[in-house]
């Protein structure tokens, strides 16, 4: 099946891929929300927005360095990602 191509703006061309409206489990942000989730200290919750969103840096500086497990991200099982094509 040919998927729609349109042109943009500055003449270039662009493949069109639909998702459902939604479909979390074809998501890669829905296992990123999972593993913040899972990573922020269960012994410390955070008191305030300002502590939350140090947390979530943290988190997010120490997956920069690890880039096996955000690769997994678009790996998953169900995850539907362009690249799987």
């Amino acid at each position: 099946m040919r998927r729609p191509v349109v042109e943009t703006q500055r003449g270039m061309q662009v493949e069109l891929h639909f998702l459902p409206s939604y479909s979390p489990e074809l998501n890669p942000d829905e296992l990123v929300n999972a593993d913040v989730k899972r990573s922020l200290p269960h012994t410390h919750r955070a008191r305030n927005q300002t502590e939350l969103a140090s947390e979530t840096r943290r988190f997010f500086h120490r997956r920069q360095h690890q880039p096996h497990t955000v690769r997994g991200y678009f790996c998953g099982r169900h995850v539907g990602y362009v690249i799987d094509e």
